[in-house]
């Protein structure tokens, strides 16, 4: 089992073994109510030395998460503070209202940057450079595999509905690495796991919502740049190009929710490829509606075959993903009509 870092294992044992019952969608309900701008600007991560601190919002109220263990409610005073216990808890503000740091009886924690907080998209400075790690990854073989393996039956997403949604993030710049690795924005799935994801997505449209792709079958030489890229304190967010990612079976895709209505993406605890604990699918952190647009986004998936990866909101693996061979066809080579 691959070590955590230090701060994965801080926010573990800061997890509440009972999840508040606020903190779970109930898919038969209606969605909670959007945190008040006061309490949402205040939610964030906190460090002071070697602590950390979560401030969440739970059913509109405001909530102070230790890492570590301790969770205290905070009771708003008139004056824009808030008490726990006989201790006095407040906010520095900036610009625009955004807490810069907040105070705990005596002690000042500062806003900690986990991810992008204006919807940005989380990035790395490769340990290597993106186009010498292309022409190796090019040039090599993914790992040998032995035993019966289904035969490859990839299938384009949206020509099975095509209401679905497309971000596909490694076509483009708009990436953790900041490098065009598709060459064209599509997304493939093996054909079970494309047909459950397709039912995952009419029967989220009862709520409002749909699913927007991130990502499907993934080419297995971009498994290897990512691996080789990226930080080893971050490698339990990328796959071991050793033994293969499940996106190289093509059974496996990362997706968020989005509106029906506006056509925008809904705002989890964390962004998309943001390697940091609020990638975590029981991080209690963030606000009531956010956790519980995650956990209907988990509720749809799992209700068809998928399962949410440990350390990713957004990934989920299809049930029989090992049945199939590790792939390393580009786009262009898979023989499929573009769009």
């Amino acid at each position: 089992m691959k070590k955590l870092p230090l701060f994965l294992c801080l926010l573990a044992a800061c997890t509440p073994a009972d999840t508040p019952p606020e903190a779970v969608a109930d898919a038969a309900a209606t969605p909670p109510p959007a945190a008040p701008v006061q309490l949402s600007q205040l939610v964030g991560e906190y460090v002071n030395g070697a602590d950390t601190m979560s401030l969440l919002e739970e059913g509109g109220d405001l909530v102070l998460l230790f890492w570590g263990g301790e969770r205290h409610g905070l009771v708003a005073s008139t004056d824009g503070t808030f008490t726990m216990g006989s201790e006095t808890v407040a906010a520095t503000r900036g610009n625009g209202g955004r807490p810069i740091s907040v105070s705990v009886a005596d002690r000042q924690f500062t806003r900690l940057a986990l991810g992008p907080e204006d919807g940005g998209t989380f990035q790395i400075t490769p340990i290597r450079a993106p186009d010498e790690l292309r022409a190796e990854a090019l040039s090599a073989s993914p790992p040998d595999e032995e035993g019966d393996f289904l035969d490859s039956d990839l299938v384009e997403l949206v020509t099975l509905d095509p209401s679905i949604a497309l971000d596909i993030r490694y076509a483009s710049t708009n990436n953790f690495m900041g490098e065009v690795f598709y060459s064209a924005p599509r997304a493939f799935l093996q054909r079970p796991a494309a047909e459950g994801l397709v039912r995952a997505h009419q029967g989220l449209a009862k709520y409002g919502y749909g699913l927007l792709i991130h990502d499907g079958y993934r080419p297995w030489y971009v498994t290897k740049m990512f691996w080789e890229a990226t930080p080893e304190e971050l490698r339990i967010f990328v796959a071991d190009p050793a033994s293969g990612s499940r996106h190289n079976r093509g059974a496996a895709v990362d997706l968020t929710l989005f509106d029906l209505a506006t056509g925008r993406p809904l705002t989890m605890t964390g962004g998309y490829d943001e390697m940091s604990p609020r990638s975590f699918p029981e991080y209690p952190g963030g606000t009531t509606l956010q956790r519980w647009h995650r956990e209907l986004l988990r509720d749809a998936m799992e209700a068809q075959g998928f399962t949410v990866y440990e350390a990713e909101w957004w990934h989920f693996d299809y049930g029989d993903w090992r049945s199939y061979r590790i792939g390393n066809a580009r786009f262009e080579d898979l023989g499929l009509a573009a769009r």
